[in-house]
């Protein structure tokens, strides 16, 4: 079996992936006043928090284009890939992985499964590292997706944002849980539920009160995986990793998160990613990077 794994820009991949070869990362646009704009290639993350503070217009996301689904899938079978397990942004916020379903039977030459993930980022990344390591093992495909199944039942986020507008007006939130937070001063806990949606998971009255919860939720999960994301908060996230290591729970990373998720929570919000941990750290073997393949 040569498996290639696709994924889309919301991914935070891991360090020990980055430039992984047999990775392919869709892109997804960035509007700013009715222009496109792709992190890493004509925006970078300065620039977009400059433009967030300056448009007069809400920022929006776009889905992956098809197009660039579909050739990829042909190029990947010209380069003697057999096997394809595409991961992206969860369907509860994005269309794209419902639509990307109609292009399987397009690609009947090789094995393709797009697997809801119900999360994004740091988690997705982890998703996309375990499905590396799980291959190089010489596991069989479909033991592979019954092993992603059970990553993603137990996969989740907890969200703590300054602003809960954007989420609303980008339709990644219910109106009535901005006028909780806005309104009547609580400071709700978000997450990722069982549909892959962010829905409040826990209303709290003020911010220093929802981060012991956050420490608490961490505690409660010590055994997963835990990652850290923000946007543009890096004190915030920092502090935030002190309190866990203070009490004993390792961090396995500090991440910003990229322009996609950025525009939704705007600047100022921390994550905290919970997902299934490998029983060894994985090191890619013989692992060729991106550039290679070119060459």
């Amino acid at each position: 079996m040569s498996l290639a794994v696709i994924t889309d820009s919301s991914v935070n991949p891991p360090t020990e992936i980055q430039g992984h070869a047999d990775v392919y990362i869709l892109d997804i646009p960035v509007i700013v006043e009715e222009q496109p704009f792709v992190e890493g290639k004509n925006l970078d993350v300065n620039q977009f928090y400059e433009k967030m503070a300056n448009s007069e217009e809400l920022l929006k996301t776009s889905q992956p284009n098809l197009a660039d689904l579909d050739n990829l899938l042909m190029e990947l079978g010209e380069q003697g890939y057999t096997h394809v397990i595409g991961l992206f942004l969860s369907s509860g916020i994005s269309g794209f992985w419902a639509n990307s379903q109609f292009l399987i039977e397009d690609h009947a030459k090789l094995k393709v499964a797009f697997h809801e993930t119900k999360i994004t980022a740091a988690p997705m990344g982890a998703m996309v590292r375990n499905v590396l390591h799980w291959s190089e093992q010489g596991m069989s495909f479909e033991n592979i997706l019954k092993k992603l199944e059970k990553q993603v039942e137990n996969t989740t986020a907890y969200i703590l944002v300054d602003d809960l507008n954007h989420l609303v007006k980008g339709g990644r939130l219910s109106n009535g849980s901005a006028i909780l937070g806005n309104i009547l001063s609580i400071k709700p806990i978000l997450h990722f539920n069982a549909e892959g949606k962010i829905v409040v998971f826990e209303k709290v009255r003020t911010e220093k009160k929802a981060m012991k919860r956050l420490v608490a939720l961490a505690e409660d999960n010590r055994e997963m995986e835990l990652s850290i994301l923000h946007t543009n908060a890096p004190e915030k996230a920092e502090a935030f990793k002190s309190q866990l290591e203070a009490q004993g729970i390792t961090v396995s990373s500090v991440v910003s998160l990229c322009a996609v998720i950025a525009t939704h929570l705007v600047e100022g919000a921390l994550v905290l990613g919970l997902h299934l941990n490998l029983p060894n750290k994985y090191v890619p073997s013989g692992i060729r990077l991106a550039y290679e393949r070119d060459q």
